[in-house]
């Protein structure tokens, strides 16, 4: 779940995030994704770049949880 306005000035940056990753999966440096998807303002890129997917590991705790929960 990545966010989709940056929280700081509201722009949207929901539909640049798959296009950022890919870039940089593909050995494009940062810098230069960020020039190429158009995102000037740094708030912006600080919103790209250091968001981390949690929510692969928020589903496996809740699983977890609900075995140990339920476990007798």
């Amino acid at each position: 779940m990545y966010p989709i306005r940056c929280f700081t000035c509201g722009a949207p940056i929901g539909d640049k995030f798959e296009k950022f990753k890919y870039l940089v999966d593909s050995g494009v440096p940062i810098s230069k994704a960020f020039e190429i998807l158009g995102v000037t303002r740094y708030c912006c890129r600080r919103m790209l770049f250091t968001h981390i997917e949690y929510i692969d590991d928020i589903i496996n705790l809740d699983v977890l949880y609900m075995k140990r929960k339920y476990k007798r």
